[in-house]
Formats: C-alpha cells, sequence, structure tokens
C-alpha cells in the first residue's frame, strides 16, 4: 500500500512538474531546434541580453507589478479594515460581493469589463490602465489575506495601547500593523505576482506602447517556440518561485514564532 501511495505521488509530481523541468532544460539547448538536443550551452540567455523588445517588456511588467501591487495591498488593507473592525453596516453584503468578485469572474469578463469601462470614461490604454487593472484583479486577493490577519489579531493588544492613551490611528499604527506585517508583505507578493503572470486581462486594457512579458513570450510562441523563449520563460519561472517562496516563509514565520516560544 505505501509503495502504491509512493507511486500515486510520483505521478502527480511529474505531471504537474515534468513540464517546466523540461521547458528548464530545453532553454540550454545549443540547438535552435528545440526538438533536437544540440548540446549544453547557455547562448540562449546571453542573447536575452541584446533582445531589446524582450528586455522593455520585461522591465513593463516588473514596474506595473510593482506599482499595481502596493497600490492592491493598501486598498485590500482598507477593505480588510473595513470588514474586520467596523461590524454588520449597512450594505454589508454588497461591499464584500464587490471586493471577492473578481476572484469568481472569468478574467476574460473582468478584462472585458474593464476595456469597456476604459473606453466609456474615454482612458488611453497603456500604462496607467494596466496598472489599474491589475490593482483591480489582485485587491481582492490582498483583502483576502488581510482580512484573515485581522480577524486572528488578539484585539486586547490595540484596546490596551489606547487605554495607555494612544489613539486609535496610533494604535493602529504602532500595533496592529506591525502584528500583521508578515501578512502584509504576503499580500504584496502574491498580487506582485499574479500581475506579473497575467496575460488575458493585460491583453485588454494594455496598448501598443506597453507590451508585457506574458504578451511578448505569447506573441513570440505564436511564431514558433526557441530557446530564447524557453530561456526566458525559465527565468520568470524561476523569479515566481522564488517570490512564492518568499511570501509562505513570510506567512509562516509567526507560526514559528509561536511554535518556538515557551
Amino acid at each position: 500500500m505505501r509503495f502504491a501511495r509512493s507511486f500515486v505521488l510520483l505521478l502527480g509530481f511529474a505531471f504537474l512538474y515534468g513540464p517546466i523541468l523540461i521547458l528548464a532544460a530545453m532553454s540550454f539547448n545549443a540547438s535552435r531546434l528545440v526538438t533536437v538536443w544540440g548540446g549544453f550551452s547557455t547562448k540562449w540567455y546571453v542573447a536575452l541580453l541584446d533582445d531589446a523588445a524582450m528586455l522593455s517588456a520585461a522591465k513593463i511588467s516588473l514596474s506595473v507589478a510593482g506599482l499595481s501591487a502596493a497600490i492592491a495591498t493598501l486598498l485590500g488593507l482598507a477593505a480588510a479594515v473595513a470588514l474586520a473592525r467596523f461590524g454588520a453596516f449597512r450594505a454589508r453584503g454588497l461591499f464584500l460581493g464587490a471586493v471577492y468578485a473578481p476572484l469568481v469572474l472569468p478574467e476574460v469578463v473582468l478584462g472585458l469589463a474593464l476595456l469597456s469601462a476604459f473606453v466609456a470614461f474615454g482612458f488611453e490604454r497603456g500604462f496607467v490602465t494596466l496598472v489599474i487593472a491589475h490593482a483591480t484583479f489582485t485587491m481582492c486577493f490582498t483583502s483576502v489575506v488581510l482580512l484573515a490577519a485581522l480577524r486572528g489579531l488578539d484585539p486586547s493588544q490595540e484596546e490596551a495601547a489606547m487605554d495607555l492613551g494612544a489613539t486609535p490611528s496610533q494604535a493602529f499604527a504602532l500595533v496592529v500593523l506591525p502584528a500583521i506585517a508578515p501578512s502584509l508583505a504576503s499580500a504584496f507578493l502574491l498580487a506582485f505576482t499574479l500581475s506579473l503572470d497575467d496575460l488575458v486581462i493585460a491583453s485588454f486594457t494594455t496598448g501598443p506602447g506597453a507590451t508585457t512579458l506574458p504578451m511578448r513570450i505569447y506573441s513570440q510562441v505564436r511564431l514558433g517556440v526557441t530557446p530564447e523563449v524557453n530561456a526566458i520563460s525559465t527565468l520568470l519561472l524561476g523569479f515566481v518561485g522564488l517570490i512564492l517562496a518568499i511570501s509562505a516563509l513570510a506567512l509562516n514565520r509567526p507560526a514559528r514564532e509561536i511554535a518556538r516560544s515557551p
């Protein structure tokens, strides 16, 4: 029975991560034909340094991801505070549904809705509209993370700070924010990763001068997969994996500290 479970688990990991490992391995292929192994080489990673279009797309993606993640984290914090601290206020259900709607909406529908809104308000599609779209899309995820953090926080600490003379704003800034700092970091990194990986919403809300890295990779793949595309995809996967690892460590740090405390 143990062998059967191990075998099924191994098959599951192979199914999930086998294509990623193949992609990473073929990025070191010396041959330009991805179906033929021509030996080990790193020349395709070197070639990326001369690809101005790819580097520009990477710069735009990183800029959009960083800015939209910061906006989404701030908005998610505000939404989480309203849901966790304001009680059963009027229209709370409507507000909760509006915050969580992007979690269940298909990305195509959300992208089309954002495109219609930008056209209706006369916004020229480009970097700004892309940041707004990604902040709207990722805010629901940051709200979930931060709402869980606020609900798990002992309110007596904040009450004690106010009993000692701190205003509610000072108690929130000096007690609550440091306590949920790991969750804030996790929310930011999660929003950053989702923005960096997005293709569908970016296709609807960006303009010719703001092509993201996933869009650039997709356009090149349509003309044929090359080892250079494998190389940039491997770097993107590695970067996202690093971000997710940092997010997981930040989220689990409080639990580890509690477990170590006497």
